[in-house]
């Protein structure tokens, strides 16, 4: 639409968006938002919810993660989108200049494979690991003037108004405390993790699945330098027993360790407050890892209690915006479509979809034409990367034959890798 003056008009002009969830994926789509929008147009209202309090939300972020900058749907191409790749590089822990990369170990702290990929379209690195709170504040100082997160705050329903805006239910307060209000927006946008509230109001019929495997470790703290290679080098460990074990430095007296297997039951949530809880956690890390030569024990043992971890791997499927036009919600990152920590992409999905999502609404002559062409975007990448992950999943807890199977498509991976330039060393 064009005013007098000829200048197309936006669709959003004006208009107020409610962004529940100041995560990754919601910090990221506002700097996009604000990165794309042009300046002719007036700009809409961005309101950001996250329902941690920021004390709690920077002590739950101190692993580190994966950005993978090998090829379009990479972190690290969104952070240069978002006009913050400096930034975020400033942060990483490992992976640049050459130094750390990507390895499989066997039990004995064999090397058997180390990946390394070439770098997408000029980017410096093809994968770093970087502390999760750091990728968050490094978006958090890309916002505009005028946006903010408000802390201790959660939306948990959404309804249509006769007007087509969108009432929405918000929750302010600590435990025992809260108040609710009902606020009004025309785009909410539900960045709210995998256990998104908005979800469960709007579909509850779309859940989380167990993918079948359990996940328990921690934060290792040592006075000194990390034990090599874990000082520079991540990655998992197979032991051909049915147990894995993730490595990776969260800076240069810290790590995290996990150890996976396959499992037919959910555990129930850990209480860090319960002191016997956490020894079991961390004593029944140690039994599974029994077959892994040092330094695992001492990794173990250094394990800072507060950190302990004991996860359920879950995951779902990606679905559609068919309705948009009914009711303005758009989800994106794990709410739409979560991953288990097996998969180590999470993050990159959601920086993807943020970006995506803000050039599509930038670009749009509708919400609908907008959405429409964000989700053939997001479906494919998002359902590629969840089968990946599930392959990988089964395959990483191989035992016997299966087991022989997996290093062998391993290894003839990483050849055909070298042989078509990939540079997979």
């Amino acid at each position: 639409m064009d005013n007098k003056a000829g200048i197309r008009r936006h669709f959003l002009e004006g208009k107020t968006i409610i962004v529940a969830g100041g995560g990754l994926s919601g910090s990221a789509f506002v700097v996009g938002l604000r990165r794309l929008w042009n300046p002719a147009w007036k700009s809409p209202t961005i309101h950001i919810y996250d329902r941690d309090s920021e004390e709690a939300s920077a002590q739950r972020e101190t692993y580190t993660l994966s950005l993978a900058g090998y090829d379009a749907t990479g972190g690290l191409l969104a952070m240069r989108k978002l006009g913050l790749l400096d930034q975020t590089l400033n942060k990483a822990v490992s992976g640049l200049d050459g130094a750390g990369a990507f390895k499989i170990w066997g039990p004995d702290w064999k090397e058997h494979i180390s990946f390394r990929h070439k770098p997408f379209e000029g980017l410096p690195a093809s994968s770093i690991r970087i502390p999760r709170k750091d990728v968050r504040q490094v978006l958090h100082d890309g916002f505009g003037p005028a946006d903010a997160v408000e802390w201790g705050t959660k939306c948990i329903s959404a309804q249509r108004l006769e007007d087509g805006r969108i009432r929405v239910e918000v929750m302010r307060g600590a435990p025992g405390q809260e108040t609710i209000t009902e606020e009004e927006c025309d785009v909410l946008i539900a960045a709210d993790g995998a256990s998104s509230k908005l979800r469960a109001y709007l579909r509850p019929d779309d859940k989380l699945d167990f993918a079948g495997a359990v996940l328990r470790g921690g934060i290792s703290r040592f006075d000194g330098p990390l034990p090599k290679p874990l000082d520079q080098d991540w990655g998992f460990m197979l032991s051909g027993t049915g147990v894995s074990c993730f490595f990776s430095p969260v800076d240069k007296n810290s790590l995290v360790w996990t150890v996976g297997q396959l499992e037919d039951t959910q555990v129930p949530p850990l209480d860090l407050e319960d002191a016997e809880q956490v020894k079991a956690v961390i004593n029944r890390g140690l039994e599974l890892g029994s077959e892994l030569q040092e330094p695992f024990r001492t990794i173990v043992a250094h394990t800072d209690p507060k950190t302990t971890l004991s996860i359920n791997a879950r995951d779902k499927k990606p679905f559609a915006h068919e309705k948009v036009d009914e009711l303005p919600v758009v989800f994106i990152g794990d709410s739409n479509h979560a991953v288990s920590p097996f998969s180590g992409y999470g993050a990159n999905l959601a920086l993807a979809d943020a970006c995506d999502l803000a050039e599509q609404l930038c670009k749009g002559n509708s919400l609908r034409e907008a959405i429409s062409a964000y989700d053939k975007l997001a479906m494919p990448r998002a359902m590629r990367i969840l089968k990946g992950s599930r392959a990988r999943l089964t395959a990483g807890h191989s035992t016997g034959i299966q087991y022989w199977v997996f290093w062998l498509m391993l290894v003839v991976g990483k050849f055909m890798g070298w042989v078509m330039g990939k540079k997979m060393t």
